[in-house]
């Protein structure tokens, strides 16, 4: 039988946990993967040894902050999937998961660059793949999706769009271009909006 110290420890150590991981994405968001297992730990009001009892590395840590996004990028999927409309769903999908790539080093690099092994991809399979390659699927049956498109496209889209913000600095010039790239993936291509107009000296 537990005695009162023990669940207590464990509450202790849960608090540690979570405040690491809180921590490690502000750090992560703002200097993205270069910062250490030591700026989280000061970031967070821990010391190192407490961030070294909760995760044996920084990989760990990254780990663990890989399963938390990828919570949150499969949750935005499941919400576009419920939309009747799945050119409307998977458009505004990808454009929400690059908005948060854009404010968020950390976010993009982990889910774009830094892949650790089969463990990160196959949580991607289980958690997103499918319901993005539904809606994929069902926009192509809806006429509203070229029929050549396939679910890798939408993560080299990802790295384009990233790339536009890491070049120009700009925080939201990428919507420019993802409105190109969507307009070469609808059938018909355009749908007659203005693009978002770039910036002017």
């Amino acid at each position: 039988m537990d005695s009162p110290a023990e669940p207590a420890l464990r509450r202790d150590a849960e608090l540690n946990r979570q405040r690491l991981l809180a921590a490690a994405h502000e750090v992560f968001r703002d200097r993205g993967l270069s910062a250490t297992l030591e700026d989280v730990a000061k970031h967070a009001g821990v010391g190192i040894g407490t961030a070294y009892r909760r995760f044996a590395n920084r990989d760990a840590l990254i780990d663990a902050l890989f399963e938390d996004m990828i919570s949150k990028v499969a949750a935005l999927a499941a919400e576009a999937a419920e939309d009747p409309d799945a050119w409307r769903g998977l458009s505004a999908s990808l454009e929400r998961v690059c908005e948060l790539q854009t404010f968020d080093h950390g976010l993009r690099d982990i889910m774009l660059g830094t892949g650790r092994g089969r463990r990160r991809e196959e949580l991607v399979a289980e958690r997103i793949r499918p319901t993005v390659d539904a809606m994929i699927e069902r926009a192509k049956e809806q006429g509203t999706l070229r029929p050549d498109v396939e679910g890798l496209d939408l993560p080299m889209i990802q790295l384009m769009v990233a790339a536009v913000t890491d070049h120009t600095g700009d925080p939201d010039l990428w919507r420019r271009y993802l409105h190109l790239l969507l307009d070469g993936m609808r059938v018909g291509g355009s749908d007659g909006t203005t693009l978002p107009a770039l910036p002017r000296p």
